[in-house]
């Protein structure tokens, strides 16, 4: 009887308690993604601060729109975004882009359609319905113009890479809605060359030092040079500036609907927190009268 009288007195306390970890748990899940691994014992690269990260980030419009002409002028030589259909540029939460800019930039490129009424496979000028196309043919010859590496595809590289944060790191981000783990190392990535290697290492040729790539040897050369771009809104084409513009861009095509979702996550936060208020006190009613 006493060990009934004592749970029914911590029973409002303990319902109010499981409904706000539940709430935290939900809201976390919704607001933050787990870091990617892993470093391969490589330089660890640095937090950035994004317009996007956080439980309340946004994505900065006049930044994705810098991101997209880097993409354009210099990453699209080797990689492509076949992820991404150029409608999307216009629709809210990217860079928005007005559907006269897209159906332009969209007729640039030329898109493999087919067949015709005589079973032939023909080029035409891309729409708005149609996606990045593909930088090389196929695999082998991406391989062959890249002296055998095969440069990836950027749709999702922001979420296909990453670093390995460690704990408490990891466990923070549950908290601190940290995302950002994939778009770091990208910019690291970009601004991680070094004209010569360290003394004594061994840099097979053909291949670019890196701090932050896996041996330290990426097949890639470096992509970037000051000014090697003029930004349309005037801002200064460093290579800082471009990777971070660009990397921005790569983060909005990986996730297009991160606003989205942390609207969503902030929403689900603040009904279970409610949730939770009304049991509580709907159970402190309920078993007010009973005697201990």
């Amino acid at each position: 009887m006493i060990m009934r009288t004592k749970l029914m007195k911590t029973f409002p306390k303990r319902i109010a308690a499981a409904g706000l970890i539940a709430g935290a748990v939900l809201a976390a899940g919704a607001l933050s993604q787990p870091a990617m691994a892993s470093t391969g014992g490589v330089s660890t690269p640095h937090m950035q601060k994004w317009s996007f990260g956080g439980v309340f980030g946004r994505f900065d419009r006049a930044q994705l729109k810098r991101g997209l002409q880097v993409y354009r002028e210099v990453c699209s030589a080797c990689h492509g975004l076949k992820r991404v259909a150029f409608r999307t540029l216009s629709q809210p939460g990217g860079p928005e882009l007005s559907e006269d800019v897209v159906k332009e930039l969209a007729a640039e490129y030329e898109i493999k359609d087919g067949p015709d009424d005589e079973g032939e496979m023909y080029d035409r000028p891309g729409t708005l319905k149609d996606y990045f196309p593909s930088t090389y043919p196929n695999d082998k010859a991406a391989r062959a113009a890249n002296n055998g590496a095969l440069p990836p595809d950027l749709s999702i590289i922001t979420k296909a890479r990453g670093y390995h944060r460690g704990f408490p790191g990891w466990f923070l981000d549950l908290f601190t809605g940290y995302q950002e783990a994939g778009a770091d190392y990208v910019h690291a990535l970009l601004t991680g060359y070094e004209e010569e290697p360290p003394e004594g290492f061994h840099l097979v040729d053909g291949m670019s030092y890196n701090h932050y790539f896996g041996g330290n040897q990426i097949g890639m050369p470096p992509p970037l040079s000051d000014e090697l771009v003029e930004y349309e809104d005037g801002t200064k084409a460093t290579v800082d500036q471009m990777a971070k513009d660009v990397t921005a861009f790569l983060m909005w095509t990986a996730e297009p609907t991160l606003e989205q979702r942390k609207r969503l996550g902030f929403q689900v936060f603040l009904f279970v927190l409610l949730l939770s208020g009304m049991l509580y006190f709907t159970t402190k009613r309920l078993w007010h009268g009973v005697k201990h």
